[in-house]
């Protein structure tokens, strides 16, 4: 899980910092924000510590019908939660007192010109993301057809390679060799790369290649949700299932369980079809169609 910062989200964002300069480096330890209500009443049950507070229109009018000390009160009950920071929306002007009294408890105050809507749907996305639980794995990362796919197998196997053709047919590469997994929920899994390895593929005899540079912006994606674990193991006789529709297999990242297939590779096997077609399939079936359930009525159909 990655380290957050006020810092880093006055960066990313580009907010207006108020007051607080020097208290940027406080961490944030929740992954959501909120808007304060019942905290202005002082009623603290059930209500989490240490979110980001925004303070909206309703939330600035409200202030301003108040005299200075009631405010202060008001605002004292939020700074109570310890939180992070605070971003007044709408580029609203700040309410008499609200800035020294943050300043004199170290508590940031931001400013943008975007709503609360706006600005609670931004930082909600980016803090969860960079707060969720994450591994890395060894593999490649690609995006066929909308859906996230992770290739897997032992070094030499041919991921990179199959990743480089998957390319040549308008996929987009993700991450090579490491790719990093974040668990946004229990159904949720990103692929994404560690920045070192960001737009790089490497190939054995040919060395490193910028996809963006060789093929243009469309290569490459940042992250992509995680459809799909496929293994790409050596060819083994007598070992693959021809039944008409295999039992779905599983594999488990940090308890999000992602359908498994394993393609097994041979001279002259289109392998980089292959994952096309069942990265199709899968999409298929997703919308509620087997192709083998539509062969088996055919067939009693015709006996019938």
């Amino acid at each position: 899980m990655e380290k957050i910062t006020v810092k880093d989200i006055v960066k990313r964002f580009s907010f207006e910092l108020l007051s607080g300069e020097d208290q940027l480096h406080r961490e944030l330890k929740q992954s959501k924000v909120r808007r304060p209500g019942l905290e202005f009443m002082g009623m603290f049950d059930f209500i989490t510590p240490e979110y980001i507070h925004i303070l909206g229109k309703n939330e600035i009018n409200y202030l301003y019908t108040l005299d200075e000390e009631e405010c202060k009160l008001r605002i004292g009950h939020i700074l109570s939660y310890d939180p992070p920071c605070i971003i007044i929306t709408s580029n609203q002007k700040e309410p008499n007192g609200l800035l020294q009294y943050c300043l004199e408890n170290g508590i940031p105050v931001l400013r943008t010109n975007d709503s609360t809507s706006e600005v609670s749907a931004k930082l909600d996305a980016f803090v969860v993301k960079a707060m969720a639980p994450e591994i890395s794995i060894h593999g490649v990362c690609v995006n066929v057809s909308g859906m996230g796919i992770l290739l897997r197998g032992k070094s030499g196997v041919g991921k990179s390679e199959t990743a480089h053709t998957l390319i040549g047919r308008g996929h987009r590469l993700i991450a090579d060799d490491i790719v990093v997994l974040k668990k946004l929920s229990p159904q949720t899994l990103l692929g994404t790369h560690n920045e070192k390895n960001k737009e790089f593929l490497a190939l054995r005899s040919i060395g490193l290649l910028n996809v963006v540079r060789l093929y243009g912006r469309s290569a490459f994606q940042e992250e992509t949700r995680i459809a799909l674990d496929i293994e790409l193991t050596k060819w083994e006789s007598n070992t693959l299932n021809n039944e008409l529709e295999l039992e779905t297999k599983f594999k488990d990242y940090m308890g999000v369980q992602i359908p498994h297939i394993q393609i097994q590779l041979q001279p002259g096997r289109d392998v980089a079809g292959l994952i096309e077609a069942a990265a199709n399939n899968w999409y298929l079936k997703q919308q509620g169609y087997s192709a083998a359930e539509e062969f088996v009525k055919r067939l009693e159909e015709e006996m019938e």
